[in-house]
């Protein structure tokens, strides 16, 4: 895909996709692995992931956030309640932000957008408060703008997604029954305008339904939707 110029997306199963810029700054979004039924279980991360960026609380997206970021030295960027609680949890290296931020990291520029979508993280204390759902555009350095929406309904405001930031690349649920399905998802590549999708949180358990060939059936021909496999990069 020449449109990456050079920056990789390996999707990992679920929501957790690993990003590798052409100038090798590591990205990990979301990182369920251990309890993660799609994990490609022969995959082994990369030494050093520069950053985990969190786009809510749930556990089947930051179920590994301390172990991961603990072993390959990560800084974890999230809204700044689930910064909080996760520096709580041993992350020793937080970025907390808000919707409408945008921090630099190294030679991506991360801003945190709206999502759709309840927020909360459980343990042994019960259920705790840690902000509100976002998403991230990703805005490479000579390279893609990158949209991952976190867990989601469709929103019309995706319309402002599109105009100020222009993605090439969407990463979107389409699963259905937690998030958006095929349907709501082909609405949001209208907003957005993107010429690639990559799909995201389907197949994972029972009741996520959606699935790529769906949504391909529902968005114009001109926009490619991949049809990939846990492990699999583009």
């Amino acid at each position: 895909m020449s449109s990456l110029k050079g920056t990789r997306i390996t999707w990992l199963g679920h929501a957790t996709v690993l990003i590798q810029t052409a100038k090798g700054t590591h990205i990990l979004i979301d990182p369920f692995i251990e309890q993660n039924p799609k994990y490609p279980k022969d995959f082994v991360l990369p030494s050093k992931i520069d950053y985990i960026l969190l786009t809510h609380g749930h556990g089947d997206h930051i179920s590994d956030v301390v172990p991961v970021a603990g072993k390959h030295g990560s800084t974890v960027v999230a809204i700044f309640e689930l910064a909080e609680y996760v520096k709580g949890k041993g992350v020793a290296n937080t970025i907390g932000m808000n919707l409408g931020g945008t921090v630099q990291l190294d030679d991506v520029a991360a801003t945190m957008v709206d999502a759709k979508h309840s927020s909360s993280a459980q343990d042994e204390k019960g259920i705790h408060y840690v902000g509100i759902a976002a998403g991230y555009v990703l805005t490479v350095t000579d390279g893609p703008v990158l949209y991952h929406s976190g867990d989601t309904a469709v929103f019309g405001d995706m319309k402002l997604i599109g105009e100020l930031y222009h993605p090439e690349v969407a990463m979107l649920p389409i699963g259905g029954h937690f998030t958006m399905g095929p349907k709501e998802a082909a609405l949001a590549v209208s907003y957005l305008a993107p010429k690639t999708i990559l799909p995201l949180h389907f197949g994972t358990f029972p009741p996520l339904k959606g699935n790529p060939e769906q949504l391909a059936a529902l968005v114009d021909s001109s926009v490619e939707v991949v049809r990939w496999n846990p492990g699999e990069t583009i």
